[in-house]
């Protein structure tokens, strides 16, 4: 069986923005793995294993979806989740709005309705740029702080569709495109 989510897709100058960002930063941080270029996205809900019939009940499920509104969000910025001295996951931010919070609860709910469990912690949007950390030696104390402060730069995009994503864990891209859902 194969593992899925439900994602925003970033549009290819943003695709091409974060991935200049990564090509700096993977000269100072040491990460096993680096998200290609065509699979950064902003998660709205990670489902994990899901049989084929299942899938097709989602798909249908999250339908709704395509009733909510496109809106308008700010990314960038860095941040990093875990340990700062061996941070597990480095991440461009994304400015968490009503409409966002909104959607993601959209979401969450149609899965709900198939049988999917509610998550059970906050909803944090990011970029994954990077994860694993696969450093010998722990950052300085202000190497992250640092970092921050020389990638602040921010970009809006417009949010007109969402995506359910199949993941191929060994191609690259691992992301493949199930259904696209078009917001109004």
């Amino acid at each position: 069986m194969s593992h899925y989510f439900i994602a925003i897709q970033l549009p290819e100058n943003l695709q091409e923005f974060f991935s200049g960002w990564q090509d700096e930063l993977q000269k100072k941080l040491t990460y096993k793995q680096w998200t290609h270029q065509k699979d950064l996205h902003i998660t709205l809900q990670f489902l994990g294993e899901v049989d084929d019939n299942r899938i097709r009940q989602l798909t249908e499920a999250l339908d709704v979806i395509e009733q909510v509104s496109a809106f308008d969000i700010e990314v960038g910025g860095l941040g990093v989740f875990g340990n700062p001295n061996k941070p597990r996951v480095l991440w461009a931010g994304v400015t968490k709005t009503n409409a966002l919070a909104q959607l993601q609860k959209r979401v969450e709910s149609s899965t709900i309705t198939v049988g999917f469990p509610e998550e059970g912690r906050a909803y944090t949007p990011h970029i994954t740029l990077a994860k694993k950390w696969n450093g010998i030696d722990s950052l300085e104390r202000d190497t992250i702080e640092n970092l921050k402060e020389a990638w602040d730069e921010t970009r809006f995009m417009h949010v007109a569709e969402v995506v359910l994503y199949r993941i191929h864990p060994k191609q690259t891209p691992k992301y493949e495109v199930v259904k696209r859902y078009r917001l109004q």
